[in-house]
């Protein structure tokens, strides 16, 4: 039974798991992120490969734009200061002497769900993940679609929804993410004047006109999304993760109606199987397909 460790990067936290080739999770542990962020997870990665001599790869999912042939970061924002140009596998093999694989966080979500979760089996896949920003993974017959020559392949968060709308993170004006993201669904909210979180928005959508007006808007946008992504990649399965996504009891039989007469072809939507186990599951699979 062949070992690997899949690591999830994010802004607050690292979390590490020893998972073997069945996507059972043998060891799990979280440190808090700390900069400067390689020299940090050089020294996490030896403190848990000392504990299990037995793991044979690495698989690292990040937040940012990734070259994954080279394992290197094109670029990172703020999240992660002084992440971008950092050459993680060529580093990291180095240093521990084992094959290591990089990827994307969202792409790495996409291919877990794609292999094991909500749409396994299938070849062709559309993981959309709901939190503070918008990610997205691409499953292409069977395998991730990413990397291009600036690591922003499959970047669908930063599509245009609304020309000239909200400003994005990235510069511009109107993104996806900006719209259907809990950072979109605050700004809606405070431009509504309702006071109210976004789980309590969908919670109340049921006897508020208010707060059932914007949840009607936030579903129609996540509709034009979905449809979107469908006429560029004609995917079988449409995956609905992320944290904005545990709210989805209240939402998603409107999210279906609105979606309906938007689509092409007919579509199979669902919710994500592996919520926050999707980072290194994910990533884990990187080096356990391979």
């Amino acid at each position: 039974m062949v070992n690997v460790l899949g690591v999830d990067i994010g802004g607050t936290k690292i979390r590490m798991g020893v998972i073997n080739e069945e996507g059972t999770v043998l060891y799990d542990e979280r440190v808090p992120t700390q900069l400067p962020l390689y020299p940090y997870l050089e020294e996490q990665v030896l403190r848990i490969l000392k504990l299990h001599p037995e793991v044979e790869a690495i698989g690292i999912g990040t937040h940012g734009f990734v070259d994954p042939v080279n394992g290197r970061i094109i670029y990172a924002t703020e999240t992660l200061p002084g992440w971008t140009g950092t050459e993680v596998k060529q580093q990291l093999e180095q240093a521990t002497g084992k094959r290591v694989e990089v990827e994307n966080d969202a792409n790495c979500a996409s291919l877990v769900e794609a292999k094991l979760g909500a749409a396994k089996g299938k070849n062709r896949v559309v993981t959309l993940t709901l939190g503070t920003g918008l990610g997205g993974g691409i499953i292409w017959d069977g395998k991730i679609l990413s990397g291009g020559p600036h690591g922003g392949a499959a970047e669908v968060g930063h599509m245009i929804l609304y020309p000239g709308g909200a400003l994005c993170t990235c510069g511009r004006h109107g993104c996806f993410e900006q719209y259907v993201s809990g950072t979109g669904l605050r700004r809606r909210i405070a431009e509504a004047g309702v006071d109210l979180s976004p789980d309590e928005l969908f919670k109340k959508a049921a006897t508020d006109p208010a707060a059932k007006q914007l949840v009607t808007e936030f579903t129609y946008d996540l509709a034009v999304v979905i449809s979107t992504l469908q006429a560029a990649f004609d995917m079988e399965t449409a995956v609905i993760g992320g944290g904005v996504s545990d709210s989805a009891e209240y939402w998603w039989d409107e999210l279906i109606s609105q979606l309906e007469p938007l689509l092409l072809h007919p579509l199979e939507v669902k919710k994500a199987q592996f919520g926050n186990d999707a980072g290194i599951l994910g990533a884990a699979l990187l080096v356990i397909e391979q």
